[in-house]
């Protein structure tokens, strides 16, 4: 009888492991046969380990003898299929990074458990029972439950239960109420909501560029083309998506919407909703695992035609992907900084290549490396230079502040611009990008400065919290009620972070509503939707914020914005330290004169004479992103050449320097041409969380010849001696010099 033939499963691990490992079948083959794309429970070494089929082989350069089975087959059918594998695989590749973490880090996290339990269908919520619906009018004395009651009834299948917390807040002792009552009860909702025949609002008429944009990214369906959609702030890019996707859509395609945050998810998830008759879905982190998993499933199997998500939602499975937009692509969140170093933004364009699709990269301030492919022909520019509406551009005026009084951080000037907006009944928007109370505690006896014992930096006063926090490592302390050195009691904080801001407000502008948005003040679930709605809808009348107010957000009301203490991101280490800058002035002076008012930004300096502030108020964005493209080309920096950076980081004050002198004789010996390799150097914050850092840097004017490099250099590092005691990771064209 002849012997069965050989069935070797090639396995990707999910561990820091560079290789794929060869297994056999599982000794109970009762169930399905195995297939790529599905996940199974292997030995690995003294432990067992989930791992990801790559390939079912007839061979194996092993000894067949020597190969273990897997101990189980975890899925009936492949989680990915060989689309999806060959995405994720790439992507591994190109950023030298383990394939098993890589596909494992692409799943919703119940699924890298093998011990997770099914899930339901649908996610939990309430629903009206036939007495409820018949006695909603009779709600008269219980308002919050009356209101609760009418939500319901407007909904044929009932409302999820985080639906009715981010539309109404808490109402769990409304629910229980009117539970009790028998009135509601709970159900499981559908994970994509039922679509057809649905009423959405009409949009509003185009203007020629948003035609012309519209047209052009259409002409492109079912065909590869990359598009850089560069709009002024407030041009109406995100109407251009809608009308690519109601398009698109309406022929049975799938569509990827990706943005750079979390708190721009809610209001666009809200705008498309009312436009789009689709089932759509979310993906971001603050979603539960069950929710994770449900829309992931959802879009896997092709019900979602729409996934709207962050970062990691390139990864999602979409059978029928016709289209990715990639909305603020500049952001500096698209760049996965820790594990698995991926940019989601350059990956957006790599899966529309591979699927055949467009991707349509949107942003005010684009980048200089889209730019720079924009300009090369290798994407296609599309310009939106007027915002929408009729709205006019905000006036930018530079406030010089040398030598000037200054009440809580603000000047005369911006002091009395905000009175006269504020009692004309309009939106004033300050803009100061440091949270906490003081970035600075000082004993005013023997100058002793908070300071994080793990890192070279100092601790940030939040006083609400009575706490000093390291911002880097997040090592916090009680607020001491002495000096630590001298005993004295004189402690004062220096300098000013948006808490210390909001107090000093207060009292300058006590009849006057005020919300500070950042990230203490919004850490409650579904606080950041509620202050970003009562914004836009005109109720609060002074906003003070950080970054999170800068991004995409539409404040129709705001006719003043005052960013303040900027001055310090001029003169940053990091080459990228001006566009960042550029690009956070113009973003953040977008919000202001989005509606018929005109909007004016003011800018406080004690360096009003700088270049980039100049090129900004007087030419814009473009003209000096054309200047910093031409100083980049000069120094032969990104996006004129191509880079690598190898971090290291150990307890001892030497080991990460000497194991980087070390890779870098291993880089001398691989002797690739055209690949500069330069350093060790000390992390521009050498110590952090406990740890001393230092940089290694490969650059290259070719991408194949650095990531040739990479691919021969890494493999000689990877067997230095006593490399497992420091932490060591490649980042593969870095964002960050940190």
């Amino acid at each position: 009888m002849p012997a069965d033939p050989l069935i070797i499963l090639r396995v990707a691990v999910d561990a820091p492991v560079p290789t794929v490992f060869d297994y056999l079948p599982a000794i109970d083959r009762t169930g399905n046969p195995p297939a790529p794309g599905m996940r199974v429970l292997v030995p690995f070494g003294r432990s067992r380990r989930l791992g990801m089929i790559l390939e079912v082989a007839a061979r194996t350069e092993q000894d067949p003898d020597r190969l273990k089975p897997v101990d189980s087959l975890l899925d009936p059918t492949p989680l990915l299929g060989a689309a999806d594998l060959a995405f994720i695989l790439w992507a591994a590749r190109y950023y030298h990074h383990a394939p098993g973490e890589a596909l494992f880090g692409a799943l919703p996290a119940r699924l890298r458990r093998p011990s997770s339990p099914p899930l339901e269908s649908g996610t939990p919520g309430w629903c009206l029972t036939p007495e409820g619906r018949a006695g909603v009018a009779g709600l008269t004395r219980a308002p919050k439950q009356a209101l609760v009651a009418r939500l319901l009834a407007a909904s044929d299948t009932g409302l999820s239960s985080a639906e009715l917390k981010r539309r109404l807040g808490d109402c769990q002792g409304a629910l229980r109420a009117l539970a009790a009552r028998g009135w509601v009860e709970p159900c499981r909702i559908a994970s994509v909501p039922r679509t057809g025949g649905r009423a959405v609002a009409a949009g509003p008429e185009l203007d020629p560029h948003q035609r012309r944009a519209v047209d052009s990214v259409r002409d492109a369906f079912g065909g590869f083309r990359a598009f850089l959609l560069e709009g002024v702030t407030g041009s109406g890019k995100t109407e251009v998506y809608i009308r690519l996707l109601q398009r698109l859509l309406a022929a049975g395609r799938q569509a990827l919407l990706l943005v750079p945050e979390i708190g721009l998810t809610p209001q666009l998830l809200q705008r498309l909703t009312e436009r789009l008759d689709t089932p759509m879905v979310t993906l971001h982190s603050a979603l539960s695992a069950g929710e994770r998993e449900r829309a992931w499933r959802c879009a896997a199997a092709g019900e979602a035609t729409l996934v709207l998500g962050t970062r990691s939602a390139v990864f999602v499975p979409l059978p029928r992907l016709g289209l990715i937009l990639v909305d603020e692509e500049h952001d500096l969140s698209f760049k996965q900084q820790d594990g698995f170093r991926y940019s989601a933004r350059d990956l957006a364009v790599r899966r529309a290549q591979q699927a055949r699709c467009p991707v349509v990269l949107g942003s005010a301030t684009p980048s200089l490396e889209t730019l720079h492919n924009a300009h090369s022909g290798r994407y296609t520019r599309l310009e939106l230079p007027r915002r929408a509406g009729g709205a006019l551009p905000p006036e930018l005026l530079t406030l010089d502040i040398r030598a000037q009084p200054l009440r809580a951080g603000l000047s005369p000037v911006l002091l009395r611009l905000m009175r006269e907006e504020l009692e004309q009944g309009n939106q004033v928007l300050l803009f100061l990008n440091r949270r906490g109370f003081a970035p600075v505690l000082t004993c005013h006896t023997c100058g002793w400065v908070s300071e994080c014992p793990r890192c070279d930096a100092r601790l940030t006063l939040h006083l609400a919290a009575e706490r000093l926090w390291c911002h880097h490592c997040g090592w916090t302390r009680a607020l001491p009620g002495a000096c630590p050195d001298c005993k004295g009691l004189d402690l004062r904080p220096l300098g000013r972070g948006t808490e210390r801001l909001e107090a000093e407000l207060w009292d300058l502008f006590p009849d006057t509503s005020l919300a500070r948005i950042d990230r203490d003040s919004t850490r409650r679930k579904g606080e950041l939707e509620r202050l970003l709605g009562a914004a836009r809808r005109g109720e609060i009348p002074l906003l003070l914020g950080t970054q999170m107010l800068a991004k995409g957000h539409h404040f129709p009301g705001v006719t003043l914005v005052g960013i303040l203490e900027l001055d310090q991101g001029l003169y940053g280490a990091d080459f990228r330290a001006p566009e960042r800058m550029a690009q956070l002035v113009v973003q953040v002076a977008g919000r202001a004169g989005r509606a018929r008012r005109p909007g004016r930004v003011v800018l406080q300096t004690r360096h009003p004479d700088h270049p980039l502030l100049l090129s900004l108020q007087r030419q814009g964005y473009p003209a000096f992103a054309a200047t910093a493209l031409e100083e980049r080309r000069q120094a032969a920096l990104p996006p004129f050449s191509h880079q690598a950076l190898m971090r290291a980081e150990s307890r001892d004050a030497q080991a990460a320097s000497k194991f980087l002198e070390r890779a870098a004789g291993e880089a001398t010996a691989v002797a690739a041409k055209g690949v500069a390799v330069l350093g060790p150097i000390p992390a521009p914050m050498e110590r952090r969380g406990g740890r001393h850092r230092a940089h290694l840097l490969a650059q290259s004017d070719l991408r194949p010849d650095l990531q040739a490099f990479l691919t021969a250099w890494l493999t000689r590092v990877r067997a230095l001696k006593g490399g497992s005691r420091v932490r060591w990771s490649l980042d593969t064209d870095p964002q960050e010099m940190l």
